[in-house]
């Protein structure tokens, strides 16, 4: 695999993924390089095994790149090789949207529309099936969690916080609480790794995502569905908002208690962490079926067992 250019950054996690598909990655600089530099620097990095060569650049491809790159398959030894732009790569490969940085080329927006009637019913279905089975659970732990959270920090069992749904409505999700008391709506600190606010059982269901299970009741209402985009703090949409203009994208179906994102990519708050899991976000919406998920049923699974990552 050679990558032509840099204007995608890819991620540790991404190049040890693609690392699991490609023999060899070469990533070969475009921008202010002379053609023939560029000719003689794929020429030296092509390889019998090479599948694929990603154009990553913003910058115009020249007309002699181009023809040296269309004629490599009239090579007996280059004859499958497939030349790909980086944002169908992206696609392809990785299962996520590209969204450029600078908001120069946003046309990929025009691909990302809400479900059909029919994508609505399967959803329904699951969801239906999701709330029925977790109902459920939640009557089974409920008396063991709430004499957990007695013992460790006494008040209410239930955490309640405004979130961002579907077509931006507001609704608050409620979960098992994990933090000690406080207000959830007008405490400006978000959740960090090791946060001292969160008591030892807290801990616990957070890493197996017991704190989660309530949310059946925000499905039962129709507030969110079992997979779909992460439900935000509103304030924290109204931050995201403002660093990136397109962020309302992934409320164009409902949020999720699971979702491509969230079993994808390792949570963080900075802005690009927030493009990127933006990035698997709109993959979902846009190549949603039943099969993708069942992906992100299999994969939250293993998240919950510890097993998150390639």
């Amino acid at each position: 695999m050679i990558i032509l250019g840099e204007k995608y950054t890819f991620t540790n996690l991404e190049l040890q993924r693609l690392d699991k598909k490609f023999a060899t990655i070469n990533q070969i600089s475009y921008k202010n390089e002379e053609p023939k530099d560029v000719i003689a620097q794929i020429e030296a990095n092509i390889q019998s095994e090479t599948s694929i060569i990603v154009l990553n650049t913003k910058a115009k491809v020249d007309d002699e790149i181009i023809k040296y790159l269309t004629n490599l398959k009239f090579n007996i030894k280059h004859s499958t090789l497939k030349i790909i732009s980086i944002e169908h790569f992206l696609e392809q490969y990785l299962f996520k949207c590209y969204i450029p940085k600078d908001n120069d080329d946003l046309h990929y927006l025009d691909d990302i529309k809400g479900l059909n009637i029919l994508q609505k019913f399967q959803k329904m279905l699951i969801d239906g099936v999701a709330a029925i089975g977790l109902l459920i659970v939640c009557v089974i732990v409920k008396p063991f969690v709430k004499k957990k959270i007695e013992q460790e920090s006494p008040g209410d069992i239930y955490f309640k916080q405004s979130r961002v749904g579907q077509g931006n409505k507001e609704f608050k999700c409620i979960k098992f609480r994990s933090m000690n008391l406080h207000d959830s709506d007008n405490h400006v600190k978000t959740a960090v790794k090791n946060d001292d606010r969160i008591f030892p059982f807290g801990q616990t269901m957070r890493k197996t995502r017991i704190d989660e299970i309530p949310q059946v009741f925000n499905i039962i209402k129709g507030e969110i569905s079992l997979i779909g985009p992460r439900a935000e703090w509103n304030k924290l949409v109204s931050e995201y908002e403002n660093e990136i203009p397109y962020y309302n994208q992934r409320h164009i179906i409902k949020p999720g208690i699971t979702g491509w994102a969230q079993v994808m990519f390792v949570e963080g708050r900075s802005k690009e962490d927030t493009r990127q899991k933006l990035m698997y976000d709109l993959y979902y919406i846009k190549h949603w079926s039943l099969w993708l998920d069942m992906q992100v049923i299999w994969k939250t699974v293993l998240v919950v067992l510890g097993k998150r990552g390639i």
